[in-house]
């Protein structure tokens, strides 16, 4: 069974379709939208200041969620992945967006809607990430518009092939 605790007297809130693996760990003020799905030792951890996940959000293996103690808050959108052992950090993440595997974004980070932060980024401290962008690098930088083919063809492919992936370990 996953671990899914209170801290300080809130709740993680997860809706009934989600699939969350048996290692994977959600605690505190946490709410998970709709087909949303947590994979194998991934950890949202809510116990300093709230997430929020919208719907049809991939958290993938080994990821983790976490945010500032009272000062930001983590908040992902709608149809959003988050790669293997990716690091999401009191950032806000805008719907439509592709987190690479091992990328890290940090406090106050706003990443617009139709966006993809390449695998192995660092996205720093406060950088905005313009709708339509590929940032990728250390610490990360734009090296490209996204086309609409990387929008249909990655951002949405991915995030529709998790709901499909999560069905094969439901009950």
């Amino acid at each position: 069974m996953p671990v899914i605790k209170a801290v300080n007297g809130k709740s993680p809130k997860i809706e009934s379709d989600c699939y969350i693996a048996e290692n994977a760990t959600i605690v505190g003020d946490v709410v998970i939208g709709k087909q949303c799905s947590v994979w194998f030792n991934a950890v949202i951890r809510g116990d300093v200041h709230y997430i929020k996940i919208g719907n049809k959000v991939n958290i993938q293996d080994g990821a983790v969620l976490h945010a500032t103690f009272k000062t930001s808050p983590t908040n992902v959108g709608n149809n959003v992945s988050i790669g293997h052992n990716a690091i999401v950090h009191g950032c806000t993440i805008q719907d439509n967006v592709l987190i690479g595997m091992g990328s890290i974004i940090m406090d106050d980070c706003v990443v617009e809607s139709n966006s993809i932060i390449a695998a192995g980024a660092v996205v720093t401290k406060n950088t905005r990430v313009e709708s339509g962008s590929i940032y990728a690098g250390v610490p990360a930088r734009k090296i490209n518009d996204i086309s609409e083919d990387l929008i249909s063809g990655e951002i949405e492919r991915i995030a529709d092939n998790y709901i499909k992936y999560s069905s094969w370990f439901k009950d």
